[in-house]
């Protein structure tokens, strides 16, 4: 056992037995920045000594949704219903051995669907090839993390392997500004009361890190672990969809419902029955966060066929970005209609944000 594992697992030891109170709050703070950079440093280590572990996927499409879940949960059935890639179905576990994709066309758009090989319990560490399945899911868009209805726990298990493989699911990057400074010490202000987290706390992280002098500003409510999230800098947050499959072979419907709520579950499915598969294209249309604009020359009619797909709270600048690098330098102003215009045709600057099916004219030097 190297040096760093033995020392993890002792401050993990170390963290079991610390009861949390207002008292300890700093000191179970400091103990988990430590764990994180060990784990950290040991991940480096390990690069270095082998090569660079995962699945070679081309993207295609407008978006690139993973599906996750452990061995025959029906993430190939799901797979096949979902787009017109018919993935290798067996009764027996490791079915999919590699990653199978396929294309779910969608309100005018094509999604990527990727079929990942059944992860297990210590997927995080390796085992199973988790490691190289995990690295997909860091590149993804959407996660379809995918549960057998007869065995919901599965769902805590796939929780906390995306964790320690530095996947957050569902959150949002923390808003937390830190400047360094030479001297002066370090400096908090929040802009959101704070319920978990104290300053002595925070300045004792920060110190772990080598900030010994800083501004730091504090822009929403947080825990030590996001705060530890955002000093090491290598997490990733993406939307994640918690799917509940094969309904078909739970009798009880009340049953089902107590599943979905103990977990938090998003959608219950039956990929073999059919069972919400409309809702649940609906469900991933609306967690990737995209909107589609229609783009129009002057003088003739918009194209309806070949939207231009944007993220939710995109500009037209950024219209103009994604069309060609180049175009916002020969841009003297827009004409839009829709949800994001007050009338037809209003005249509009770059920094305007658009809304879902909005008609955009270009109008450049």
């Amino acid at each position: 056992m190297s040096d760093y594992n033995k020392k993890i697992e002792e401050l993990e030891e170390e963290l079991k037995k610390t009861k949390y109170n207002k008292a300890t709050q700093h000191h179970i703070g400091l103990i988990k920045a430590k764990i994180a950079k060990l784990k950290t440093e040991g991940e480096k280590k390990q690069g270095k000594k082998g090569t660079k572990e995962g699945y070679s996927i081309r993207k295609t499409g407008n978006a690139t949704v993973s599906i996750i879940g452990f061995p025959s949960v029906g993430k190939s059935s799901l797979l096949n219903k979902l787009t017109n890639k018919e993935s290798k179905i067996g009764d027996y576990d490791f079915t999919t051995l590699n990653v199978i994709p396929g294309v779910m066309e969608y309100n005018g758009i094509k999604i990527q669907m990727l079929d990942l090989p059944g992860v297990i319990e210590g997927a995080s560490e390796g085992k199973g090839r988790g490691k190289e399945i995990m690295s997909v899911l860091r590149t993804s868009d959407l996660i379809l993390i995918i549960i057998d209805a007869l065995k919901p726990e599965q769902y805590e298990i796939i929780k906390k392997e995306l964790y320690g493989v530095n996947i957050r699911i569902n959150r949002k990057k923390p808003r937390i500004k830190i400047i360094k400074k030479i001297r002066g010490g370090i400096n908090i202000s929040f802009l959101k009361k704070q319920k978990n987290i104290d300053k002595k706390t925070i300045e004792e992280v920060l110190k772990e890190y080598k900030y010994n002098n800083a501004d730091v500003v504090i822009k929403e409510e947080i825990n030590v672990d996001d705060l530890i999230d955002f000093l090491e800098g290598n997490r990733v947050y993406i939307n994640a969809l918690k799917i509940l499959n094969k309904t078909d072979l739970v009798k009880n419907e009340e049953k089902i419902k107590n599943i979905m709520k103990k977990y938090n579950l998003n959608i219950a499915i039956s990929a073999k029955d059919n069972i919400n598969i409309r809702e649940l294209k609906e469900s991933i249309w609306n967690s990737l966060d995209l909107i589609r604009i229609y783009m129009k020359e002057p003088g003739k009619d918009a194209d309806k066929e070949k939207p231009l797909i944007l993220k939710k709270n995109s500009t037209i600048k950024d219209a103009c970005e994604k069309i060609h690098n180049e175009l916002i330098n020969k841009f003297r102003f827009a004409r839009a209609t829709g949800k994001s215009t007050k009338f037809p045709n209003q005249k509009l600057g770059p920094d305007h944000v658009l809304k879902d099916e909005d008609v955009l004219e270009l109008h450049l030097d």
